[in-house]
């Protein structure tokens, strides 16, 4: 079976090496496909001769976006399976469920996407303002509340700074559970320590899979402990999640690399596409 892996080598991530994770995994993925790796530049050409497509690190797709929306395109016009799956309501589609969710009542940080609304959110001494379609922090900036309510920017998400204990990771392949990393110190978001769960914080991950209802694909659960000890939801990392493997002990990344191989396979012969 040949496996389309698309990926950007050359993006520079901070406090991560992107490369690294994805010529390791692309490598063990070897053994069980004919692999080959490409830019996400290049995907679109290329998909043609692939049976599944997997999206791995290839960045903010806003600095590719044309490449992106073409690879998409390019998937349901071949009915090559696009993996994850595209069809997610977190990242995937930019970061509305935020708004969306807040609205609904679940365990995220509070959200709004207009300064008129900020009356909805708790009081903080500063709040963050990003874009929906951001990653990796790309155009984060926090304000005080003065200059919150004058926010007048198409696009835009409102949240308060919260005061969190740690951020937590919960990494999943379809709806499985597969690993828990979390950064102890809130400063170094990326120097993570292996995490175990509580029932209570898989019931909390558990709901935003279900929610998100991807069959075939990763998913990462971003989630913030607060100061009186509740998770909120940061992120649903539903389209190219960096996986920290190299923080995970051998046995859960060969666990993880299985249950993604076998993901992988019956997506590929699977008899439809959501999506198409």
């Amino acid at each position: 079976m040949r496996l389309l892996f698309v990926t950007d080598l050359n993006y520079q991530a901070a406090g991560r090496r992107y490369c690294d994770e994805d010529i390791a995994l692309s490598g063990e993925l070897g053994e069980h496909f004919h692999v080959a790796l490409c830019h996400p530049q290049d995907a679109a050409t290329f998909m043609d001769g692939a049976d599944v497509v997997l999206v791995r690190n290839t960045g903010p797709v806003a600095e590719h976006l044309d490449a992106y929306h073409a690879y998409r395109a390019r998937a349901v016009e071949l009915g090559v399976p696009l993996y994850t799956e595209p069809i997610g309501k977190g990242d995937q589609a930019g970061k509305q469920y935020l708004v969306d969710l807040t609205a609904a009542g679940y365990p995220v940080i509070p959200t709004v996407d207009d300064a008129a609304s900020i009356d909805r959110l708790p009081a903080a001494e500063q709040y963050v303002v990003k874009p929906k379609q951001g990653a990796d922090s790309v155009g984060l900036r926090f304000v005080r509340r003065a200059e919150a309510e004058t926010v007048d920017e198409p696009d835009v998400l409102i949240q308060p700074r919260i005061d969190f204990g740690y951020e937590v990771s919960f990494y999943y392949v379809d709806h499985a559970f597969q690993y828990a990393l979390y950064a102890p110190d809130p400063s170094r978001r990326w120097r993570l320590e292996l995490y175990d769960p509580t029932p209570a914080d898989l019931d909390f991950a558990q709901r935003f899979i279900d929610w998100n209802a991807i069959e075939h694909g990763i998913q990462r659960v971003d989630a913030c402990r607060t100061r009186d000890g509740h998770l909120l939801l940061v992120e649903l990392e539903d389209l190219n999640p960096y996986l920290s493997l190299d923080r995970t002990a051998p046995d859960t990344r060969t666990a993880f690399v299985a249950a993604l191989v076998r993901s992988l396979h019956d997506y590929a012969t699977g008899e439809s596409l959501r999506y198409t």
